[in-house]
């Protein structure tokens, strides 16, 4: 069996050695779940075995990429096939714990690793890392899932999760409506508000948006302005929990007064603390707002429901010519220490990022840039498309190094408890926008007991 397949002048091409990865040649790993932060050696090539082999997985319920990356993988490799669960965002995040220490699955969407990882329910993939060659990725794509093996501060350590792409976030036009009001891509923030303002005046809602239930949605367009103010290592340095750092900053404080000011501008539909996430993308796919601050993993079903008439931006800086941030990197995927087939669940990672049909599969569905080393082949798109543009934005990021993760993976229960309800204040006018940060602050500081 050769050693792990490298991207270079063959690249993706000569992933077919995946096929004999996991058709047989390569006998189970032994169980090798350690304690957390013990590394993991790999000492023989990470496979599925001979089969039959059932991966039991819990997915997310909405965003269709992993299950259409388990069909294919059984169908090249049918001796493998999977028991699948999907659940809410929320729902596993909340049953995460639980559900890692009582009945593991073999891989699971994970929504934030430091717990975990403290409590030794997650397996240390440092040694697939390795023998696969994921550690000589460009370092920024899977430094969100680096965890100190106290669960503290992520961003290094040993890898405890990957993904099969690198998401990004910004901001998607409808280019009918942008075209009654003359809008071109802003250079600036100052830009971006002018049409905003343009918008509201012609009777178009400027912003889709949702904010109801346990995981509002303006979290989006607050962590873009905190970037466009700030500095987005600075964000990630208090979603990390690296010691000392804090959200409250007077940079960060100025991006909330500015989403405060689209909030009394009613740049938002009225009941935006009534919206949940499927009603907002209705209202934008349907053409009752000109703007949706969301992520790359629409861009396909935006090209498929308005074909052509979909653009994309990165939130642009308060100084033109500053280089743009972005929410960017994999969603999280893990194997828990206790997992059956853990070697087999590997090999799937692996598959995923390096089989030209995966990688294809990866664009197509989830519209996003998938993972690996920098030159890696991707998978061509269709030109103007909305996946044309919001693959472009990910290369960029991930070029510049201005990705940040997403401030709600702070700590487990951030979003759901501290963000999501300060913000729902915020919207409904009971709270204005001062103390928002210094209240997260301390929520924050209350849940990692520092």
């Amino acid at each position: 069996m050769s050693r792990p397949r490298r991207f270079g002048p063959h690249a993706i091409a000569a992933a077919a050695l995946a096929a004999s990865l996991l058709a047989g040649c390569a006998a189970p790993g032994p169980d090798r779940a350690t304690a957390a932060g013990t590394s993991t050696a790999v000492t023989s090539e990470p496979g599925c075995g001979p089969g039959p082999v059932v991966l039991r997985a819990r997915f997310e319920t909405g965003f269709p990429l992993a299950k259409a990356l388990a069909d294919e993988f059984t169908r090249q490799h049918p001796a493998v096939t999977w028991d699948v669960r999907e659940e809410q965002f929320a729902v596993l995040t909340q049953n995460a714990p639980r559900l890692l220490a009582d009945d593991p699955p073999d891989l699971v969407r994970l929504p934030q690793v430091s717990d975990l990882v403290r409590d030794g329910l997650l397996r240390d993939l440092d040694g697939y890392a390795a023998w696969f060659g994921w550690d000589r990725w460009p370092p920024g794509q899977l430094r969100p899932m680096r965890v100190d093996p106290g669960g503290r501060p992520r961003g290094s350590g040993p890898l405890y999760a990957t993904g099969f792409s690198t998401s990004v976030t910004g901001v998607f036009y409808n280019k009918d409506l942008a075209a009654r009001i003359g809008f071109r891509e802003p250079a600036t923030l100052a830009e971006w508000d002018d049409a905003l303002a343009r918008a509201k005046a012609a009777g178009i809602t400027p912003l889709a948006g949702f904010n109801s239930g346990a995981v509002g949605g303006l979290a989006f367009p607050l962590q873009s302005l905190m970037a466009a103010y700030g500095s987005p290592s600075e964000i990630d340095a208090w979603t990390f929990q690296r010691p000392g750092a804090r959200i409250d900053t007077p940079a960060n404080a100025e991006a909330v007064r500015h989403l405060w000011r689209w909030l009394r501008a009613g740049y938002f539909d009225a009941d935006l603390n009534a919206t949940d996430y499927a009603r907002m993308l209705d209202r934008f796919t349907s053409g009752r707002a000109l703007f949706l601050v969301d992520g790359d993993w629409e861009s396909a079903t935006l090209d498929r429901r308005m074909p052509g008439r979909v653009g994309f931006f990165l939130v642009p800086p308060v100084r033109a010519g500053d280089p743009r941030a972005a929410m960017s990197g994999p969603p999280t995927f893990g194997v828990p220490a206790r997992a059956a087939h853990p070697d087999c669940a590997a090999a799937f990672l692996d598959w995923a990022v390096t089989d030209p049909v995966a990688r294809e599969t990866t664009v197509r569905v989830g519209g996003a840039l998938p993972l690996g080393p920098v030159g890696a082949p991707v998978p061509p798109v269709e030109p103007g498309s909305v996946t044309a543009a919001t693959l472009a934005a990910a290369e960029q990021v991930v070029a510049n190094g201005t990705g940040m993760d997403f401030v709600a993976n702070a700590t487990g229960a951030i979003l759901a408890e501290s963000w999501t309800p300060r913000l729902q204040e915020l919207a409904a006018g009971e709270r204005g926008p001062d103390d928002l940060l210094g209240r997260v602050q301390a929520d924050y500081t209350r849940q990692i007991g520092g």
